[in-house]
């Protein structure tokens, strides 16, 4: 950090400026302050009065005049993981890691290293070795050697169940706070390689990276958004043959006896469905109503029944009995409620993706060459096949039968005593487990995973989990308060949150950088004392409560 001096019509402008390499190492210059015209400056008393503060804080003679002072560059330090230290101890995280390490053999802090990593993953991803070089820019922050992130990781793989149990004892059993809808949906992740292995292999990527291996992971949160666990597949794993996995968890680690699952139709499968009953649970999934009998699908083309919600929107009740057999042969009879709504937005949307996709299926025909190689969920859906597999037409059936299903959208449920309503409502909560994904993906950067053994892997993901935690946690906070923010946001706000480190004249002192107001909020929020303008050593460990009884907050630095 320097002072750097520039000319703009005539006239000299005084800034503070950091100095930084971005991503392909150029030198960039970021101004921390802009002390504005020189000139201005000379004869500025609010400016000298400043000056006159740093002097008294540094124990350097002043007098009227404008004093000279020995400076020395800033060193920039970060301290907006300071709130996620907070939520790091009240979750109770620390303290599960902390009692994790006493039945290890490890002579390093197994909490230190995760907490790094976390936050790491929530301010800024980076790879661990990256991690392991950016450490000294947290103020605070115990230093991690780079063997023991690795060993970390896989003490988290090795423990990583016990962690989810834990952390779910401790925010819902404890507290009383009761779970009795669960959201279930399954992504993937894929890896910068083409070498399978037992975890990693080839599947359908939801991401369309088909040419990379990957993992499947199956997700569990609650109504409000936050994690309860979640389960790693190899990437081969279809996306129903994961339900039953993550139903045994929920019995086994959480000890939930009563719970609704919420899942999209790609887990709508009957053995799915049954799993579930068997298991003494219930389930709202996505119908595939196109699949059904035809006794069915009249009942929900007729218009007698339905219930109107608004101009656009209407639904209505069908009782139905979902009967098939399984693999053994054993007949299974399930009652269910089927909730048809239709919407005339939905149908006019439908509409217009099948316009869409019958224009490709006829870009295919005048290029035959390409039908073989193109997705079976594109255009090529409206293709008909010859019986000697030469010639291809465009399948006018089955267009006008999916036209017929324009606007409708079906849902089943066990659950009789809820109301249709109350079914939309919950289905329509899903998008939180979608969001979530997307969080996981974008701002959390859980890919690339930089890691091909197999416990480092699951190691990395138990990372993610703890980060993705404390992100929605914090962004609860922030939405009990109705204040507009994002992950993104957050993100931004936190890592603003500087203080640059002088030397003047042989003494120590810490200037803060602007806080955006969201990092204001926040901190209030979880009653977190700001720093000041200008700050000693003693300050701080006053400001930021560093004492035994906040362990949370025990500053290496100082």
């Amino acid at each position: 950090m320097f002072i750097k001096t520039t000319r703009t019509k005539g006239l000299e402008y005084i800034k503070l400026v950091e100095s930084y390499r971005d991503e392909n190492n150029i030198t960039r210059h970021n101004v921390l302050f802009n002390f504005g015209r020189a000139d201005l400056i000379k004869n500025n008393k609010s400016f000298i009065n400043v000056v006159k503060r740093l002097c008294e804080i540094a124990q350097i003679g002043v007098t009227d005049s404008t004093p000279k002072l020995d400076c020395s560059e800033a060193q920039m330090f970060k301290y907006g993981h300071l709130p996620y230290l907070r939520l790091w101890e009240k979750l109770g995280i620390g303290n599960c890691l902390r009692r994790l390490q006493n039945n290890t053999k490890c002579e390093f802090s197994l909490c230190d290293a995760a907490l790094l990593m976390v936050v790491q993953h929530l301010l800024l991803p980076k790879s661990k070795l990256a991690t392991y070089e950016y450490q000294e820019n947290y103020l605070g922050l115990k230093q991690i050697q780079l063997h023991q992130f690795y060993r970390t990781l896989e003490k988290l793989a090795e423990h990583k169940e016990l962690i989810e149990t834990e952390l779910f004892n401790e925010n819902y059993t404890k507290v009383g706070n009761t779970v009795d809808v669960v959201f279930y949906d399954v992504t993937t992740f894929a890896f910068e390689s083409v070498i399978a292995d037992e975890l990693r292999n080839f599947g359908f990527s939801k991401a369309c990276k088909f040419n990379e291996v990957q993992v499947v992971m199956g997700l569990l949160i609650d109504s409000n958004g936050l994690p309860i666990g979640y389960e790693l597949f190899p990437g081969n794993t279809f996306d129903g043959k994961t339900m039953t996995a993550a139903l045994g968890n929920i019995q086994k680690r959480f000890g939930i006896n009563k719970v609704v699952i919420v899942a999209d139709r790609g887990l709508n499968s009957k053995g799915n469905l049954t799993a579930i009953k068997e298991a003494g649970y219930g389930y709202i999934v996505a119908s595939k109503i196109k699949a059904m009998k035809k006794s069915i699908q009249e009942k929900i083309f007729a218009g007698d029944g339905y219930v109107s919600f608004s101009e656009d929107f209407r639904y209505k009740t069908i009782e139905y009995i979902n009967t098939f057999k399984d693999e053994d042969g054993k007949w299974h009879r399930l009652s269910e409620n089927l909730i048809i709504s239709f919407s005339k937005k939905r149908a006019a949307k439908d509409y217009h993706d099948r316009l869409r996709l019958i224009d490709k299926a006829k870009k295919l025909l005048e290029k035959p060459s390409n039908i073989k190689s193109s997705n079976k969920r594109g255009g090529k859906k409206y293709l008909l096949e010859t019986k000697n597999e030469t010639a291809f037409s465009l399948d006018e059936k089955l267009i006008e039968n999916d036209s017929k299903f324009d606007g409708y959208y079906g849902i089943q449920s066990s659950e009789k005593a809820m109301s249709a309503m109350e079914i939309i409502e919950a289905y329509r909560t899903l998008w939180r487990i979608e969001e979530s994904f997307r969080v996981m993906k974008s701002t959390l950067e859980v890919r690339p995973v930089f890691h091909w053994k197999k416990e480092r892997i699951h190691g990395h993901f138990v990372v993610c989990f703890l980060a993705f935690m404390l992100e929605r946690r914090l962004e609860m906070l922030i939405s009990e308060q109705e204040i507009e923010h994002s992950p993104e946001k957050i993100k931004e706000a936190l890592n603003a949150m500087q203080l640059a480190k002088v030397t003047l004249n042989n003494e120590i002192v810490y200037i803060k950088a602007k806080n955006n107001p969201l990092a204001n909020h926040i901190c209030k929020q979880l009653d977190l004392k700001q720093p000041q303008n200008i700050n000693s050593k003693e300050q701080l460990k006053h400001i930021f409560g560093i004492d035994k009884k906040n362990p949370w907050g025990q500053l290496s630095l100082f």
